[in-house]
């Protein structure tokens, strides 16, 4: 392997940051949501687990597994924006490990990323690289994007903690969800739906674990046994 010059601070800056972000989601490691009984639904796809943490992303083959007792802390509505972050933060985790295995394999948009003609190619296959040779500029509207995304999600009524659904996301576009545009949610059963969903929590999960182990390795040589350097 070609050894990488060490990052400069303010990519140390940047990883540190995301690891701090991925690691507030602690909530990924311990299923919770406001307190209340499992579903019919739910009790029917998962019968194994105690029907009190069915509903609360407990499923198997671990279970329930909250060895800090999270669950436990603060109210209905605190557990309620636990699940709501841990739904966040896993889509965000599993677009992240998405973006850096396409990047890492060479598959990029076509043409220039700017107006001074840096293209899409010129950017490399090191996902710390590319994000280094981005201009401010595009780096603040990336950012802005996300910071905008965000507080849109804030203005949702009602709000998660006064009863919203966790992880819904309002149409930015009407009746076009950016979430399901084509709909596929439509036509499942509920007891498909609630599959679809816990499939998210879990795959969000191990997304996280997984973007947080992209950032070790490339930041720490031979840091994960199973990424070589």
């Amino acid at each position: 392997p070609i050894p990488r010059a060490k990052p400069p601070p303010d990519t140390m800056k940047t990883a540190a940051l995301t690891l701090a972000l991925c690691v507030a989601s602690a909530s990924a490691f311990a299923p919770v949501a406001p307190k209340r009984a499992a579903t019919k639904v739910a009790v029917t796809t998962y019968p194994d687990v105690p029907t009190n943490r069915v509903d609360e992303g407990a499923m198997p083959p671990v279970g329930f597994w909250d060895p800090w007792g999270l669950a436990e802390l603060g109210s209905d509505e605190t557990m309620a924006w636990f699940r709501h972050a841990e739904l966040k933060h896993g889509r965000v985790a599993m677009a992240a490990v998405t973006g850096w295995c396409v990047t890492a394999l060479g598959i990029h948009f076509p043409g220039a990323i700017d107006y001074s003609g840096t293209t899409f190619e010129s950017l490399g296959t090191d996902p710390i690289a590319a994000w280094d040779a981005l201009s401010g500029a595009g780096k603040f509207q990336i950012i802005g994007l996300i910071g905008f995304l965000e507080f849109h999600s804030e203005l949702a009524k009602p709000h998660v903690m006064r009863g919203g659904t966790p992880g819904k996301i309002t149409p930015l576009l009407g009746p076009i969800s950016l979430w399901d545009p084509i709909g596929t949610m439509g036509g499942l059963s509920e007891e498909q739906k609630f599959v679809q969903r816990t499939k998210e929590i879990a795959n969000g999960r191990l997304a996280m674990i997984a973007i947080m182990s992209f950032f070790a390795a490339s930041f720490v040589p031979g840091s994960v046994p199973f990424i070589p350097n």
